[in-house]
């Protein structure tokens, strides 16, 4: 099987929320089969910046970091990157999740 990369958010009080939200999300649009080269496939995730960025910030991180193979995200069996967004004050916290992911 091969690998796709992928790019999704999630919203929670933190990291570990956010990302079981997303995680159960993409499930749900992508199917409990596995290779779905989704987030669906991942069950852990590292963080890739000490401080939250703009999205566009962390979109283009993430995408060096995807070029650069990074080993914190390359292997599509392991975790995916996070990256904490910027929000207005009041707004849930947001994360992007990325990497590569069985497909």
């Amino acid at each position: 099987m091969g690998a796709s990369t992928f790019y999704e958010y999630g919203v929670g009080e933190n990291a570990r929320e956010a990302f079981d939200s997303a995680v159960e999300d993409s499930q749900y649009e992508n199917g409990h089969g596995g290779y779905s080269g989704s987030l669906a496939e991942k069950g852990s995730y590292v963080m890739c910046h000490p401080d939250p960025m703009t999205s566009e910030a962390a979109n283009r991180l993430a995408d060096d970091l995807i070029d650069a193979d990074d080993k914190r995200i390359s292997d599509k069996w392991g975790p995916a990157g996070c990256v904490e967004i910027i929000q207005p004050s009041g707004k849930p916290r947001k994360f992007l999740f990325f990497g590569w992911a069985s497909s």
